[in-house]
């Protein structure tokens, strides 16, 4: 696993014993949701960004720590939730150039 790009708390359903398969699916499936959420709030900081609506209610500071920081929870939970096709990505090893 040392050649992963990240590494995902919620184990695969092939690495767990049979009688943990319908709880691990139930974790990465939640943890999914909050990485939703999270893409959704920066998404929402986003598009405050680009009407110009955030002026209504932070300071330029203010709405500058609050974009860094829904950016910021973003990255991490796709850090902690990756989607199947970025697991699946993660694990075909990187051709090395010669």
């Amino acid at each position: 696993m040392a050649h992963r790009q990240f590494e995902c708390p919620v184990p695969r359903t092939s690495e767990v014993p049979p009688s943990m398969v319908k709880a691990t699916a139930r974790l990465q499936g939640v943890a999914l949701k909050w990485r939703a959420l999270a893409e959704r709030r920066r998404d929402h900081h986003l598009e405050l960004y680009k009407s110009g609506r955030w002026r209504h209610y932070y300071t330029d500071q203010e709405f500058l720590a609050e974009m860094r920081n829904a950016i910021a929870v973003a990255l991490r939970w796709a850090k902690i939730a990756p989607l199947p096709e970025e697991r699946a990505q993660a694990d075909v090893p990187q051709a090395k150039a010669a």
